[in-house]
């Protein structure tokens, strides 16, 4: 693997990050979106994610290409959420497996570390052994599961939720 470059986004990245995000909207329960997204229709969710301070995306390019993004976003629209943050992270599917998403997490968390954040949360359609493995290597911990809260493919499926402190102890 050539040296990773992670950086911020830029609105020129959007129809890329699609073609990753939309990899998994067709063949996967992972995200719970049931048709393709257009580059037009993620506009107001890029907008959202790249707002700056608590609200931050950046993307892993390797020779060229990028491979994955991570970012935090709303977790809720009311006022008293705000200090509550969604994390979220995808990579290109032929990518797993070689520290990306572990990179791209620590430039995340380090860009954020100083922010009026309270919580990272991590919503999780499982199984899905490899996004728990990560959100647990960055010190997320479980607190509950939504019991077949999700239709997709035919079947119902559960979303665990898994959160941790901006601050991890001894940071």
């Amino acid at each position: 693997m050539q040296e990773l470059t992670i950086r911020p986004v830029t609105r020129d990245d959007l129809p890329r990050i699609n073609e990753i995000y939309n990899y998994y909207v067709i063949n996967t329960p992972i995200t719970f979106e049931i048709e393709p997204v257009t580059v037009e229709s993620r506009a107001k969710w890029f907008a959202e994610h790249t707002a700056g301070k608590r609200y931050r995306m950046f993307v892993a390019e390797d020779a060229g290409t990028i491979v994955g993004y991570a970012c935090t976003g709303p977790f809720r629209e009311r006022a008293a959420y705000i200090t509550s943050v969604e994390a979220t992270i995808y990579l290109a599917h032929d990518v797993k497996r070689r520290g990306i998403g572990t990179q791209l997490y620590s430039v995340l968390f380090d860009a954020v570390k100083d922010e009026d954040i309270n919580r990272l949360l991590a919503g999780i359609t499982v199984p899905n052994e490899a996004s728990v493995a990560i959100h647990r290597k960055f010190g997320f911990t479980p607190v509950g599961v939504f019991s077949e809260n999700g239709r997709k493919f035919d079947r119902y499926w559960d979303v665990a939720w898994m959160e941790r402190p901006l601050r991890l102890p001894g940071q």
